[in-house]
């Protein structure tokens, strides 16, 4: 018997043969890259991914479909049943490094997947925990998360998530994705968007835990006006009238990390 989507895993599963096509090619598989995807489905972008890499590996939380998996006894395929969420991308990533500079090769890490649209969020802030040793994602997301993600200061859509995400990835919206490229169709629209993590830009543990906190109190009442949400700060970051009148979405990504270097240094959040 034929799978059955699962609402509460967010299962849509890809069917149209295009976007399957340009997904692949954005996602640019060679033969020694090691990637990772979440939620492989029925195999839309799996199948294509194991004739051109070797070094793929899929997370499924759903057990019929890891069964699903388990049965084809695919011999390169690496299946992990666990919740993305929770699973320790990190570990995972440093160890398929560690494996491309042994074999020296020019491979690559690469995380990519049709991301559960009710969860997509904290996933994506999960899968930060493993920026260092990641070279790029590729993910189907819902439109409108993807449009938070690229938005710029001032734009309705900039958010707590713009600001967090573009402070670490150059992120690129690719193409969009129709509801009837999927069964069942979703009722909301899909994009693709890549995401490569930013070089030479570390930002200290403490500064980066600092902005999170900051970022979090900055947009926690999009409505209301700095003085608000982060007047406490006012005198350690100096903040003059015109900036305490301003909104959470009216402040860059680097003036939010310039204060969070400065509350850092003075051992406040």
């Amino acid at each position: 018997m034929a799978h059955q989507a699962r609402k509460r895993f967010g299962q849509h599963f890809l069917t149209d043969g295009s976007i399957i096509h340009n997904i692949v090619s954005t996602i640019h598989p060679c033969k020694d890259d090691f990637i990772i995807e979440i939620g492989p489905g029925l195999g839309a972008i799996t199948y294509p991914l194991m004739s051109l890499t070797e070094g793929l590996e899929v997370v499924e939380i759903d057990r019929d479909l890891v069964n699903f998996w388990k049965q084809k006894g695919i011999p390169d395929l690496v299946i992990h049943q666990a919740d993305a969420l929770t699973f320790d991308f990190s570990s995972w990533a440093q160890s398929c490094l560690n494996n491309i500079k042994n074999q020296q090769t020019l491979g690559q890490v690469k995380v990519i997947g049709n991301l559960p649209y009710n969860i997509s969020t904290p996933l994506l802030f999960h899968l930060m925990k493993a920026i260092d040793w990641v070279d790029l994602q590729v993910f189907m997301l819902q439109k409108e998360v993807i449009q938070r993600m690229v938005a710029q200061p001032g734009d309705s859509e900039y958010s707590r998530l713009s600001v967090m995400l573009q402070m670490r990835y150059d992120i690129q919206d690719c193409f969009d994705v129709p509801p009837n490229s999927f069964e069942p169709p979703p009722k909301v629209n899909s994009a693709v968007v890549v995401m490569r993590p930013k070089k030479n830009t570390e930002i200290e543990a403490k500064v980066w835990t600092t902005l999170e906190a900051l970022v979090a109190k900055a947009f926690s009442q999009r409505r209301k006006v700095l003085s608000n949400n982060i007047g406490e700060y006012r005198d350690v970051l100096q903040l003059d009238t015109a900036t305490l009148r301003a909104r959470a979405q009216e402040i860059s990504g680097e003036t939010y990390l310039d204060w969070a270097k400065i509350l850092a240094e003075n051992d406040q959040r």
